[in-house]
């Protein structure tokens, strides 16, 4: 027993104990330095900062072998490739029959009402920062992202295999996904997640049909780092402009027959948008340090051998020569000594000094817009080609490689910080429609920025991080972005703990691309003469972990706010004050704000009492400009369950509840297929309100062992009524999805 703790010793050095979501487990026995070893679940820490679960024997006598259970995940931030530990979502458990609706977790997203359309968040500070290929932001519910993609170190082989849906072959969706993930050895593992979902939608012309798949391995050795990444998302909407009339959903009685959801006039129809995305990422880093011994308590060292138990495997001729002669005895126990210490080394740890690092990065997406039978007076524009034929490609490459160097933090007592350089040079290729219809007007910009990183990522109480880049060379040389962040963990006494971020950030920055160029059929803009937005952001969290109690408090202010703006004509015949959509020919633009400031507040709260449970969240939010940043005063969710265990052994998990989701009335965002983007209502003219409308569902979650299934009926309280969360889009009827999500261990 003491060799091999020894040996598990020399090849760690750290030892940390973590339960199966992945929070420390104290008081769990023997200690090394104040790190704890959990034989149960074998999940350890070497000098470098690797986490492994390698290690754990979970052999059982006889012939049974119990298939050892055990996993975590990270996520790595892309311009570095830093890992970061990251809750393994695949496998959720509670609230299950969430995980495939497009709507969120806690319903705050507009979308268009089919499964995977696009869809912009109503809270305002959870909305992601602005991707520079714009069409494919709104697809964040199924694309696959690097910077949501999690890699996974696992003790066996995992498997998971998830279906969903709803409706029939004629409307409805269905989505398959599997995930498979499995180490190489204790350092090095590999896996790839598949991901279809195919909805032919409850309203005529909007199917969808998406494809995702990606590839990642990784090699995490004490030295040698290196994480590859590769995915591929080939996205095909179906565009229908919305409906013709809004009164098909609140005043259906209005006419004269009666319409249900798949036959109600749209807009337009044999109409499509396509993203085809690949990326391939590749970081990797060498550590460069020095070994040292590693304390251990005296009762986990090796006990030498004594000069009899050194000489007892000799056979008896020479144990008897060695006894006759006293000299050549002494030298054979100092060769046996020698060579037993030799066997058994005393443990030590290798700390890392500095890192030297690389980043490689490529993005390539190809954006098709298409349509076979678009009206002539639906697009108040026309720059080209003929609208029965209409095939507008535009094309975008982004090849990123950034290198740095870090001086690591914790390699002795006096280094409390990590500090880290890099230098990034970034290429950008675009390719944008002519006037003749082709895909031949060719962009190509060069970009080379500095900057650099202080961060404590180490110690149990205090956490911070601060970073700052500067774009030097380019089109976007004068660029600036700075960011701080602080976390504080704090423990009241036995009642609770409470965790505080504070997060600073200040940006001033040229728009995206596509915000200054884009050329299509019936869009055409050239925006060299942009403002650069300077953003300033600061927010925080609180939490207290046994309470359920979540804080957060967030503070924008942004000057040459950029943003879309639909710009529709109103028909010669049609009234002043319509809000039709037929009355109108359709148009979008680019446009700057002066200034914009957002307040934003979210509070929510976990409450329960024996098996009754209610979740509760509502925020509010304040923009000063609601013209340009349209934002609903209260957004609310609360989902009230009863949450209980069910048979002889009480292994099968029942969740059965209800939802409820509503925000205030606001002139939400306007959809512009042309562009694939969300776009603000024209204020010239009269504006639709969204929202005001509770949306009511009810579910059962089950669990059993590795199985996860779940009913859900959405939208329960359909019928008469304002139920639109995008201006002309209404949110689907009545659905009752269903999902089934298996794991498998081997």
């Amino acid at each position: 027993m003491s060799l091999l703790l020894c040996l598990v010793l020399s090849a760690k050095a750290q030892v940390e104990a973590l339960d199966r979501n992945g929070n420390p487990i104290r008081n769990n026995g023997q200690t090394l330095d104040g790190n704890p070893l959990n034989p149960e679940f074998g999940t350890y820490e070497d000098g470098a900062g690797n986490r492994t679960t390698w290690g754990r024997d979970t052999t059982r006598t006889g012939s049974q072998k119990k298939i050892p259970i055990g996993q975590f995940q990270w996520i790595l931030e892309p311009r570095l490739g830093t890992v970061v530990d990251a809750e393994n979502n695949d496998t959720v458990v509670h609230d299950f029959q969430k995980w495939n609706d497009t709507g969120g977790f806690a319903g705050e997203f507009n979308y268009l009402g089919n499964m995977g359309a696009p869809r912009l968040n109503r809270i305002y500070f959870n909305r992601p920062t602005s991707d520079e290929f714009i069409f494919l932001q709104p697809f964040d519910f199924f694309r696959g992202s690097l910077q949501d993609f999690r890699y996974t170190n696992t003790k066996s082989p995992i498997t998971n295999l998830a279906y969903h849906s709803c409706g029939n072959k004629q409307i409805g969706e269905d989505r398959v996904r599997g995930y498979f993930a499995t180490n190489i050895n204790k350092e090095a593992g590999l896996g790839f997640k598949i991901d279809y979902s195919y909805g032919t939608g409850y309203y005529y012309a909007q199917p969808n049909s998406m494809f995702g798949t990606t590839f990642y391995g990784y090699y995490r050795g004490e030295r040698y780092n290196v994480h590859a990444y590769a995915g591929v998302n080939h996205l095909k909407m179906g565009e229908n402009g919305g409906i013709e009339d809004d009164r098909y959903i609140e005043d259906p009685l209005s006419f004269r027959q009666e319409y249900s959801a798949e036959n109600i006039p749209t807009m337009l129809s044999q109409t499509w948008n396509r993203n085809h995305e690949q990326h391939f990422y590749l970081t990797h880093r060498y550590n460069i340090g020095f070994t040292r011994l590693l304390e251990v308590p005296d009762s986990l060292k090796p006990t030498p051998p004594s000069e009899g138990m050194l000489l007892a495997e000799l056979p008896d001729s020479v144990k008897n020569a060695l006894n006759a002669d006293s000299v050549q005895r002494k030298v054979m126990v100092d060769s046996l000594m020698q060579k037993w210490n030799k066997d058994n080394p005393p443990p030590h740890e290798f700390v890392p000094v500095t890192s030297i690092i690389h980043t490689f990065d490529l993005s390539n997406l190809k954006h098709e817009y298409l349509a076979h039978n678009t009206t002539s007076n639906y697009y108040t524009n026309h720059y080209y080609g003929d609208w029965g034929a209409v095939e507008d490609v535009t094309r975008a490459l982004s090849v990123r490689n950034t290198f740095g160097v870090a001086l690591r933090e914790g390699f002795n007592k006096w280094a409390k910080m990590g500090i880290t350089l890099f230098g990034t040079h970034k290429l950008r290729s675009y390719k944008l429609m002519d006037m003749q219809g082709s895909n031949s007007v060719a962009f190509t910009e060069n970009d080379v920025s500095v900057g650099g990183e202080v961060a404590r990522t180490q110690g149990n109480v205090f956490h911070y991080n601060a970073s700052g880049e500067v774009w030097l060379i380019g089109p976007h040389a004068g660029d600036l972005d700075i960011k701080g962040s602080t976390n504080l963990d704090l423990r009241l006494g036995r009642l609770d703990s409470l965790v505080a971020d504070v997060n600073v950030n200040f940006a001033h920055s040229k728009p995206s691309f596509f915000f200054r160029h884009y050329h299509s059929q019936s869009t055409w803009w050239d925006n060299d003469d942009l403002s650069r937005e300077v953003r300033f952001k600061v927010g925080g969290t609180l939490r207290l972990g046994k309470l359920g109690t979540r804080l957060n408090i967030g503070f924008e202010n942004v000057s040459n706010y950029t943003y879309f703006s639909m710009e529709n004509t109103l028909h010669e015949k049609a009234s002043a004050n319509s809000l039709t959509p037929t009355d109108f020919s359709h148009a979008v633009s680019v446009r700057q704000a002066g200034s914009v400031q957002v307040f934003g507040a979210t509070l929510s709260q976990d409450l329960k009492w024996k098996f009754i449970h209610l979740d509760s969240q509502v925020s509010y939010q304040k923009s000063t400009d609601q013209d340009a940043l349209p934002l609903p005063t209260f957004n609310a969710y609360t989902n009230f369950y009863l949450l209980f265990r069910m048979g002889i052994r009480k292994i099968l998990r029942v969740q059965i509840g209800g939802d409820l989701r509503y925000f205030t009335s606001y002139y939400g965002p306007d959809y512009s297929p042309s562009i694939q983007q969300f776009a603000v209502q024209d204020a010239n003219h009269e504006r639709m309100k969204v929202g005001g409308y509770p949306i009511i569902g009810a579910y059962a979650n089950l669990h059993l062992k590795h199985c996860r299934i779940y009913v859900n009926v959405r939208h329960v309280n359909a019928g008469s009524g304002h139920a639109f969360l995008v201006p002309h889009y209404p949110i689907n009827p009545m659905t009752i999805n269903m999902g089934l999500s298996w794991n498998f261990f081997n």
